[in-house]
């Protein structure tokens, strides 16, 4: 809970020293309520209540902002007191966000403080039906919202992600912290800030966002999202395989492990990943596009079940190399294989390679890149490394 901790390191310099400058008194710093997580839902059409009459029916947007307040930093800190959660949500609807955020004021006695924030959560619905770059217009140009704070794309519905019912966790910094464990698996992605989501908006090139569903009050990081280039919309999702895959073919994976099995005794082996590279290299003849990518990885044995043979023995490393080879592989095959067939798409960065070696032909495939992606030939080569053994031995 590292990053708990520094939240509340900050919220206690934020009380301490504002009253000092002569900004705010210390009655005003209790009466804030910090906004350290949104959720946005699209709901089902309808009419805004103060409006009706006036304007025809459209959709109904849905924002829900978790704040932390003197209140919940205090809960269950007196003895004999009861335990209360340590945020409370507040839920509004409208047919546009900025509206519904000014209609919490009517039901809150906090004045809503957003420079804390932490994540934006777009709930699957609404980033399938909504161009993201108006879902976001109104946090781009906020000056309150911070450009670091981190962009996830739920799974069904977004609000759900920001409950628990754990009196001592605040979601959406736990949410922040999970999106921190690139260095222990290759099942997440590299966070997504405002600042950097916005230039992937503007290149027009699809790319991947880290998805989260919720699970009985918990949140579970699942995959990766699907944004299309063009629409600004979500496509769909790659599973945990294929996200594992899309870290393997593009070089961004930080750590984490790859599970194949003996071929003659079934045995697990479980192979902890040092380091990773993967080398995109275009190729062009004739005007065919094709692709060579060259994946290389340094690593240890995190874990064995074969008791049958010398552990430290050559013959054993280089098998456990070679079925590391043929998993890493299976894991590319499948994010290309969804990627190309499926959803047609380039997540991968393999446009922006041909661009930088061959732009005049990129000026000339870019208006329909993803399509002809899709047709183009991707060869891989895998070579695995097994450099230490662990403590063992």
């Amino acid at each position: 809970m590292k990053l708990f901790q520094i939240f509340l390191l900050s919220l206690l310099l934020l009380i301490l020293i504002f009253p000092l400058s002569g900004c705010w008194s210390s009655e005003e710093i209790e009466e804030m309520g910090l906004i350290i997580g949104t959720a946005l839902d699209l709901e089902k059409e309808g009419i805004d209540e103060d409006q009706e009459g006036r304007f025809p029916k459209r959709d109904m947007f849905t924002i829900t902002n978790q704040l932390v307040t003197a209140e919940t930093t205090d809960s269950g800190t007196k003895e004999g007191t009861t335990q209360h959660q340590a945020y409370k949500n507040i839920t509004e609807t409208g047919d546009a966000l900025l509206p519904a955020l000014r209609k919490m004021i009517l039901r809150i006695d906090k004045r809503a403080f957003g420079e804390h924030s932490k994540v934006i959560v777009i709930g699957e619905d609404l980033a399938r039906h909504y161009n993201l770059n108006q879902v976001l217009d109104f946090f781009k140009r906020e000056q309150e919202m911070r450009p670091s704070a981190l962009i996830v794309i739920a799974k069904e519905n977004a609000r759900k992600t920001l409950e628990t019912n754990e009196p001592t966790v605040i979601p959406a910094i736990q949410l922040v912290e999970m999106t921190q464990g690139q260095e222990r698996t290759t099942k997440i992605l590299l966070p997504m800030s405002i600042t950097r989501f916005e230039g992937h908006l503007q290149s027009g090139t699809s790319f991947l966002l880290q998805s989260v569903k919720p699970a009985k009050g918990e949140r579970i990081l699942s995959g990766a999202a699907i944004i299309d280039g063009k629409t600004k919309r979500l496509r769909g999702f790659l599973d945990d395989t294929e996200t594992e895959g899309v870290a393997w073919l593009t070089g961004e994976g930080k750590g984490g492990l790859v599970r194949s099995f003996d071929e003659y005794t079934g045995q697990p082996i479980i192979y902890e990943i040092i380091s990773m590279e993967s080398k995109i290299k275009p190729n062009v003849k004739g005007g065919a596009i094709s692709f060579e990518v060259k994946v290389e990885s340094e690593g240890r044995i995190g874990e064995h079940w074969d008791v049958s043979g010398e552990p430290f023995d050559n013959k054993f490393l280089k098998k456990a190399e070679r079925m590391t080879e043929k998993e890493v592989e299976y894991l590319i095959k499948s994010a290309l294989a969804k990627a190309q067939e499926e959803y047609q798409m380039d997540v991968f960065g393999f446009g922006n390679k041909l661009r930088i070696e061959h732009p005049k032909l990129w000026k000339k495939v870019k208006e329909d890149w993803d399509q002809t992606f899709s047709e183009v030939p991707v060869n891989f080569d895998v070579k695995i490394n097994i450099k230490e053994f662990g403590t063992s031995g």
